[in-house]
């Protein structure tokens, strides 16, 4: 219901055939495939945990969609790849504790109107942070919304 609902508010943002997009902590690639489902030309899955990427890179060989998968901790690859994203999703473990690292550091690697969306539980509050734009809420899930300026 939480990816659904997520979806269903991008799409009134973004136009998934126009944007390259970064999903950070990609685990095993379901916000990966539902962006390349929706038409999403560009897409690179960030884990640091090879069997998953892995799995994404098979997966999305079978399925045929353009999914770059990449081995590295979220953090260290968003800090040092000069690459821009129009959407960059990142969904941490709810227990990590560098969300405003994430935030301050994909923030820099937007492009013009890029939007950031970070998954985070309900203890777990963003808004104080810059270029925070909304919160929403999905039974336990959360969704905050930064957006470049």
């Amino acid at each position: 219901m939480a990816k659904e609902g997520l979806f269903n508010i991008l799409e009134n943002y973004v136009d998934f055939a126009d944007i390259r997009a970064l999903d950070l902590f990609a685990g095993t690639g379901n916000l990966s495939y539902e962006l390349a489902s929706r038409g999403c030309p560009d897409v690179t899955a960030v884990d640091n945990f090879r069997e998953c990427t892995r799995f994404i890179i098979k997966t999305s060989e079978l399925l045929q969609f353009p999914i770059r998968a990449i081995t590295e901790d979220a953090l260290r690859f968003v800090q040092k790849n000069p690459a821009r994203w129009d959407l960059i999703l990142a969904d941490p473990p709810y227990d990590f504790e560098g969300h405003q690292a994430i935030v301050e550091s994909a923030l820099t690697r937007l492009s013009e109107d890029g939007i950031l969306v970070l998954e985070h539980g309900s203890d777990t509050d963003l808004s104080s942070l810059p270029e925070f734009d909304e919160l929403r809420r999905y039974g336990s899930v959360h969704f905050s919304f930064f957006r470049a300026q």
